[in-house]
């Protein structure tokens, strides 16, 4: 069974990718030979997935999916990495 640990787990990447892009720019292993509109559609992306993952909720007491919006986990750095996507793609 998935947990919500294992869900925001899965989700590091994106947050490591998203400041990364954000300190590196186009330097970021993450960027190599893209423009800069495929490394915004990249962010965005990942900013997406790490919205999508943040609302994770069951619908009804059948569903087994992990209550990530409704669990206490420490969730800031996802929540940062959102914030940092968005304002890098608006600079960008």
């Amino acid at each position: 069974m998935t947990t919500v640990a294992k869900v925001l787990a899965a989700a590091d990447d994106s947050v490591t990718l998203i400041n990364d892009i954000n300190t590196n720019g186009s330097s970021s292993t993450y960027a190599t030979g893209l423009s800069q509109e495929e490394i915004n559609a990249r962010v965005q992306r990942n900013v997406d997935h790490l919205e999508t993952i943040l609302a994770y909720a069951p619908v009804d007491n059948q569903d087994d999916k992990p209550d990530v919006a409704g669990s206490s986990e420490d969730k800031s750095s996802y929540t940062s990495a959102i914030t940092t996507g968005k304002a890098y793609i608006a600079a960008n």
